[in-house]
């Protein structure tokens, strides 16, 4: 979720400007009011700055205020197959989690079984995993597995609970190994043209993993 933009001053000269401040305000409403609900980046890779970024396994993650989420769908039965790609928050009117249900998946076919996995950036918010676990128990033949980067708020209670709540219903919450950083790089981060370089995990990737795994042990057991 993007952070709150800093408000810029209603006098930046030396005048009084009331009717100009009511006319900036009157402005900032109207263009509010053309954004749709919600806006959804998507597609099948994405560049790797936003990968080195967004996805690195810090413990303190200040001004990484987007979610990247890397969905592989696979479905078994009479229309069996495997399709993939990719979700990112554009502002925050919505989640990439709520973004996948709405878009991707709005409705689970009783005939098919679907096996879901995410690699997010995150963990998801709290509404966001309360939904999660509503749609998994009411949809029997989906099951989800979600690998996550980093852990979001994981010292808040009704974070904690909310992450429990997740495993109640089914789904499986990981955190990403190193292996995992590299088939996200593989499949989903575009590669210069020409030239397919190979993963470079960066130098705390695993002490950080370790680090989150251990935390999730706490908060799940």
């Amino acid at each position: 979720m993007a952070e709150n933009q800093e408000k810029p001053s209603d006098t930046q000269t030396g005048e009084e400007q009331p009717e100009n401040a009511e006319e900036s305000e009157e402005k900032k409403k109207k263009e509010l009011e053309k954004l749709p609900p919600f806006e959804i980046v998507g597609g099948e890779r994405f560049p790797a700055f936003f990968f080195k970024f967004q996805f690195r396994n810090v413990e303190y993650s200040s001004g990484r205020n987007k979610t990247f989420l890397c969905y592989v769908v696979e479905t078994q039965g009479k229309e069996s197959g495997t399709f993939r790609g990719y979700l990112e928050d554009e502002h925050a009117a919505a989640h990439v989690e709520d973004a996948f249900f709405n878009n991707i998946l709005p409705t689970c076919d009783p005939n098919l079984r679907y096996n879901v996995t995410w690699y997010v950036s995150s963990s998801p918010c709290v509404p966001c995993a309360g939904r999660i676990a509503q749609i998994l128990q009411k949809n029997k033949n989906l099951r989800l597995s979600i690998l996550v980067s980093r852990l979001f708020m994981w010292e808040e209670p009704e974070m904690q609970a909310a992450l429990k709540k997740l495993k109640t219903s089914g789904c499986k919450l990981k955190i990403m190994k190193p292996q995992d950083f590299e088939y996200i790089w593989q499949n989903f981060v575009e590669q210069e043209e020409g030239e397919a370089k190979a993963f470079e995990p960066w130098e705390d990737i695993q002490e950080n993993f370790l680090y989150y795994e251990e935390k999730l042990s706490e908060v799940l057991h």
